[in-house]
């Protein structure tokens, strides 16, 4: 009896250990997942393009918008609007931890966004000014690998602040090359409320987010956008990523 109830806690303790070991794994492939996420989404030493922003309502009426975009390295990008002539001259400008900042011509100065603010939609899109940051996602999210599809891994994202207008964010990746292909974005209430699908394209080295479709499932709206003439590694420099620059000049 004494042998087999020994044999029982050993079993026991083995399947534990295993449990804890994988656990372990997972939590690690995990990190190193979303790593190379980021490392594909901000691999360019800096990158220039031309947005196409076409707002599609629950009728399926449409309007498009047209900006350019800078960014350079993880952490510093600046957005700006150049059609139509009601939105032109708008501009956001993301900078280290997390600091953003807004310019708008009524204002007549740039204005820093609060955290509060980030959580709001971005001039009308269904992205909000926390999904226009250019913070990496490993830097904002503790990552869970919940799921290993066939041809995707599938992340759960929890914000490591509560700051965070999400619940959680819920990413496919995809498994040869570490790409997002859907975002599945959760309120505070644990309630799916958008979807981002991505299609990605090889451009020299490096990938390039060439379509994105963000649908707000509550407001049933969708805002896609589309980037081209892209151009990297030109050799932007910081001084061009400055508050002072967001404002056009005259």
């Amino acid at each position: 009896m004494k042998t087999i109830k020994r044999s029982i806690i050993h079993f026991s303790l083995s399947v534990l250990a295993l449990l804890i070991l994988t656990s372990g794994v997972k939590a690690q492939d995990a990190h190193n997942l979303l790593a190379k996420l980021d490392n594909i989404m901000f691999s360019p030493k800096d990158k220039q393009g031309k947005i196409t922003i076409i707002l599609i309502s629950k009728t399926g009426k449409e309007k498009v918008r047209e900006a350019e975009m800078f960014q350079k390295g993880r952490d510093k990008k600046l957005f700006r609007y150049t059609q139509p002539e009601s939105q032109a001259g708008i501009a956001t400008l993301s900078l280290p931890d997390g600091v953003m900042w807004l310019y708008m011509p009524a204002f007549g100065s740039p204005k820093k966004i609060s955290l509060l603010a980030k959580s709001q939609a971005f001039t009308g899109t269904d992205f909000s000014y926390e999904d226009m940051a250019t913070q990496p996602y490993a830097e904002r999210f503790y990552p869970i690998l919940v799921e290993i599809k066939e041809d995707a891994y599938v992340l759960e994202l929890t914000p490591r602040t509560d700051k965070s207008s999400y619940s959680k964010v819920v990413v496919t990746q995809d498994k040869t090359n570490y790409f997002p292909i859907m975002m599945e974005y959760y309120d505070k209430g644990g309630r799916k409320f958008k979807e981002a699908i991505y299609q990605y394209e090889k451009i020299g080295n490096y990938w390039n987010a060439k379509e994105v479709i963000m649908r707000d499932l509550k407001k049933e709206h969708t805002t896609k956008i589309l980037l081209t003439d892209i151009i990297f590694d030109q050799g932007l420099t910081d001084e061009f990523f400055t508050v002072d620059n967001l404002k056009p000049e005259d």
